[in-house]
């Protein structure tokens, strides 16, 4: 089992690339948020809230079983910036513009972390891993969501 935790917690192994590995795993969410939409972005739209919530949940999951081989908030698991894009993007339109903003938004707050993000990472196990990103593409979102409201994307 702690095979299958490997797997998603490195995001199918993108976390083995080392360094950058948060940021590939970020624009690897966007491809396939912008791949999936010619296939009915409508319906994407209405299953995001549950694909991100379960992607969530399986990354405090996994990332909490795989600590003790590879210590806390290891480098190799980039879980946490998948769900943190994907929590970026909800209730946004997919486009080429959204999702490079949100890219860049998202990866801001997660290296930077700013508004109290960083005191998030000392939380125990898997959830203080996903925590921080969690809350990183939630303050993204907001932003998305001020500058589609008024109309600057």
């Amino acid at each position: 089992m702690i095979r299958v935790h490997k797997l998603v917690s490195t995001s199918l192994g993108i976390g083995y690339m080392g360094k950058g590995g948060g940021t590939v795993a970020a624009v690897a969410t966007c491809l396939c948020l912008y791949a999936a939409q010619p296939a009915g972005g409508s319906q994407l739209v209405n299953w995001l809230p549950v694909i991100t919530l379960l992607l969530t949940v399986l990354g405090v999951w996994s990332a909490n079983e795989v600590e003790p081989y590879w210590g806390k908030d290891d480098k190799k698991v980039v879980i946490d910036e998948v769900a943190g894009m994907l929590i970026t993007m909800l209730f946004i339109p997919v486009t080429l513009s959204t999702l490079l903003v949100g890219l860049v938004l998202f990866r801001f707050f997660d290296i930077v972390k700013p508004l109290y993000i960083r005191k998030l990472e000392k939380v125990r196990g898997g959830l203080g891993v996903m925590l921080d990103d969690v809350v990183a593409g939630v303050y993204a979102n907001i932003i998305l969501q001020l500058l589609f409201y008024f109309n600057i994307l």
